[in-house]
């Protein structure tokens, strides 16, 4: 793991699905250079097939030595958004850095995959992603660290990453084509978007 250097004492980061895993781990890393944490996500009271929750993930970003705001949000639903960013801002002044980093899962062919589970994806993955930057974007803009990182894929158009689970590929690309588009349309103003696609042992494109 690379040292932290400090840069982001301070900053604010609001990080959906950072109640465990990938979202997490960001948020810790962030904590111990200092940094105030949004923990976005939907998990408030312990599932004993999904450890974790925003409480328990509040409490080790205190620990690491960062500042925690556990937000209890669906981002599918732009009213609990719009609630979770003006507690942000009302706790830590405003929001330097948007990780969006929720994301449903489903490696599954078109036959076995649900309209609901479908839906699940495109809402979280894609819209969820789009939501959060929109609602974001007015305090992205005034930070002199207004950034956006996406936990998305390349847009690599080979047939074999169709294959299989179309319906999942389609909505990580969702969330890349929004950090594909939003850097081209905030490199003006200040803001820099990227995505980063971690090899973990989920999918590796």
């Amino acid at each position: 793991m690379a040292a932290n250097t400090g840069k982001l004492a301070g900053k604010t980061l609001f990080i959906t699905g950072a109640s465990r895993g990938i979202g997490k781990s960001i948020a810790l890393k962030a904590a111990r250079d200092g940094a105030n944490i949004v923990i976005a996500a939907k998990t408030a009271t312990p599932n004993p097939k999904l450890p974790g929750t925003i409480y328990t993930a509040a409490q080790e970003v205190e620990a690491a030595g960062g500042k925690a705001l556990p937000c209890l949000v669906d981002i599918r639903f732009e009213e609990e958004v719009e609630k979770a960013v003006k507690d942000a801002v009302a706790k830590f002044g405003g929001i330097d850095i948007l990780v969006n980093n929720a994301s449903a899962i489903s490696l599954t062919g078109t036959a076995e995959t649900s309209m609901k589970k479908y839906d699940l994806m495109m809402g979280i993955n894609g819209r969820g992603t789009y939501l959060c930057s929109k609602v974001c974007l007015p305090y992205l803009l005034k930070s002199s660290h207004g950034r956006i990182l996406n936990i998305s894929p390349p847009l690599n158009m080979n047939k074999k990453w169709f294959k299989g689970h179309v319906a999942y590929t389609m909505a990580k690309y969702g969330m890349s084509m929004c950090a594909l588009g939003m850097a081209e349309e905030f490199k003006d103003m200040g803001i820099a978007v990227n995505a980063l696609w971690p090899r973990t042992g989920e999918f590796v494109f």
